[in-house]
């Protein structure tokens, strides 16, 4: 009788693997039901463009098991005219293919031109056979961004398979979509008519997109956009400078419960990866090269709005108008920004006071264009299977609310400080985390930055930056205290007083784009560690130094004229792996915090020295 538990064990690995089979199935089943009657299908926005420096399927991987853990149905892959474009899409239909995934490809017409029909259809013919290409209504399906007045019938032709083609034209453009098979919105944000953030008196709703399709589409398939956000903020550091904000704040809450109401045939999540205009779903630990977005982008996770998404999309799916049977469990998601938006960087922000080419009218120096019609809120959305009471403390100001199960939000207004959110039934914390992001009155990075933090509770995982996605952030910065490193949990004490911040002002040594990565789990000090901040001299004035902590191995050059050693404080910590750590708070003239020195030095450093090195 030795051999029953071996055998019964095998039995419970059988009867799991032909479980997740039958799984398997009928999930590949739905796909095909829905993708033949082109019906209730979700797409996310993948940008090729910016991951030209992967060599393997393997790393593909991760984005599309992601996605399809969410219920995305296929990646529409941007391409562009870049000489490793047809090389990155023979990976990404490698990967897909290896994990299950579709995928399709959309046509960049920022850089395609309408007169190249022949050229797209070739493209088209190339990947038509590949295993992971989506077929709908068993047609090759492709999409573009932009591309009115691209001749369809040639293009099809030079395809020589059935394409089913659903175009971001638009109806503006295009007055007969005759020849397409569908449409695409882009507009996945509230807008003034002219790709900017609403004014007044022109002021069109995302909504109000969607009619305007629906009613050119007629009985076309509309594929709906949705999108968390929208903020870029590219200087005269780069040649294409861009610098504007869409209002965003509850959109990706307020647009998912509008697209179960409205039943849309086709959804498009944008983006995945898209970084510079901060509406990615995606990971940022997703290998890309660094454009310059990292400026904003360093430490504001984005995965929370993936982890809301998942009770949607397998409600929009089944064809449901409510996710709360879809809620798998009690979870908070937040997201904030981590500055006040009336927090003044002209001193040191990239594009104040700086003029860049304009050819494209996307370019507005200090604030981006919009920013007034951002509200200083933090966002709290609760996926609940009892109602409970969630309680949130913004800044040291508690508020709470008596929430219902299923899917809600709640909003606060966002103070600075410390963020802390937990969720209480019968007087019993079940759900309670600290943010690894406070708001801050320090201009990030000496930056005007409106992209959101974005946190769940229970806490996800660590999402820093590679080395690669971080090689561009010190690049064209005017502070000297920012560094190419995540540092989650290092973020500067912060002043809860008001008034205007202080210049720095005179000259420092070029800045390096070298440095790596740091853990963001390792041994750096940080916010809610027992470890005492500096002792403010009392001043109203907040402070302008930069960045989060920054965190190195030698002692940090900073902006000799713009400090006076009037506090300079030695904290020993110990270490993991290291000697005794010497920190060193420096203030300036106004008591705040100009920058964290770090030294891992010989117990014998004397003040005097860390007193001459700055000075």
């Amino acid at each position: 009788m030795l051999f029953k538990p071996a055998f019964l064990g095998l039995l419970a690995t059988a009867n799991f693997v032909h479980g997740a089979a039958i799984a398997h199935a009928e999930e590949q089943t739905s796909l095909e039901k829905r993708a033949a009657a082109a019906d209730r299908l979700v797409f996310c926005h993948f940008m090729i463009g910016i991951v030209g420096n992967r060599n393997s399927p393997s790393q593909y991987d991760d984005d599309m098991r992601r996605a399809k853990a969410a219920g995305i149905d296929a990646f529409a892959l941007n391409i562009g005219v870049d000489g490793y474009t047809d090389a990155q899409l023979d990976l990404a239909y490698k990967s897909a293919a290896d994990n299950d995934m579709k995928v399709f490809i959309s046509f960049d017409f920022n850089w395609f031109k309408t007169g190249e029909a022949a050229t797209v259809g070739q493209k088209i013919a190339k990947y038509a056979g590949q295993a992971a290409q989506l077929k709908v209504d068993n047609r090759v399906f492709a999409s573009s961004f932009a591309g009115d007045g691209l001749d369809v019938a040639a293009m099809k032709s030079a395809a020589g398979v059935d394409v089913f083609f659903v175009p971001n034209f638009h109806p503006e453009q295009t007055a007969n979509p005759a020849s397409i098979d569908g449409g695409f919105n882009w507009m996945a944000w509230p807008n003034d008519g002219n790709n900017k953030a609403p004014k007044p008196g022109s002021s069109i709703s995302v909504e109000d997109g969607d009619n305007k399709y629906l009613s050119w589409l007629g009985t076309k398939p509309y594929m709906a956009p949705i999108s968390p956000w929208f903020f870029t903020h590219f200087g005269p550091e780069v040649s294409f400078s861009k610098n504007w904000v869409f209002p965003g704040g509850a959109l990706i809450f307020d647009r998912w419960k509008e697209i179960l109401d409205k039943g849309f045939p086709l959804v498009e999540m944008i983006t995945w990866n898209d970084y510079g205009e901060s509406h990615h779903f995606g990971p940022l630990k997703s290998p890309h090269y660094d454009d310059g977005n990292s400026k904003w982008t360093n430490d504001l996770p984005h995965n929370g709005w993936l982890e809301l998404s998942k009770p949607f999309i397998a409600a929009y799916k089944a064809k449901e108008k409510s996710v709360d049977k879809y809620i798998s469990g009690d979870q908070i998601i937040y997201w904030y920004r981590r500055t006040l938006k009336g927090l003044d960087c002209d001193a040191t922000d990239t594009t104040a006071g700086r003029p860049a080419n304009n050819d494209s009218g996307n370019y507005f120096m200090g604030r981006p264009d919009g920013w007034e019609s951002m509200d200083d809120v933090v966002y709290v959305a609760t996926l609940l299977k009892e109602a409970g009471t969630l309680t949130v403390n913004s800044g040291g100001q508690s508020v709470e609310k008596e929430v219902p199960a299923g899917a809600n939000l709640i909003q606060v207004p966002a103070v600075v400080g410390s963020q802390t959110f937990s969720l209480s039934r019968n007087g019993k914390v079940v759900l309670q985390d600290k943010s690894l992001m406070d708001i801050s009155n320090i201009c990030p990075c000496g930056l005007y930055n409106f992209n959101p933090y974005v946190g769940t509770v229970p806490a996800g995982e660590s999402d820093p930056l590679q080395p690669d996605g971080l090689a561009s952030l010190t690049i064209g910065l005017h502070v000297s205290t920012c560094q190419a490193t995540p540092s989650l949990g290092t973020n500067p004490p912060v002043s809860t007083t008001g008034g205007s911040p202080s210049s720095t002002t005179g000259t420092s040594p070029p800045p390096s784009t070298t440095a790596g990565p740091t853990s963001t789990t390792g041994t750096v000090p940080s916010q809610s560690s027992s470890l005492p901040g500096p002792t403010s001299t009392g001043s109203s004035q907040p402070c302008n130094g930069g960045t989060n902590a920054d965190v190195t191995d030698t002692v940090l050059l900073v902006r000799a004229s713009a400090l006076r050693m009037e506090h300079l404080e030695i904290l020993p910590r110990e270490m993991e792996g290291t000697d005794v750590l010497r920190m060193a708070w420096v203030m300036d003239t106004k008591g705040c915090v100009a920058s964290l020195v770090v030294m891992a030095t010989a117990p014998t450093l004397h003040v005097n020295t860390v007193d001459n090195a700055l000075r």
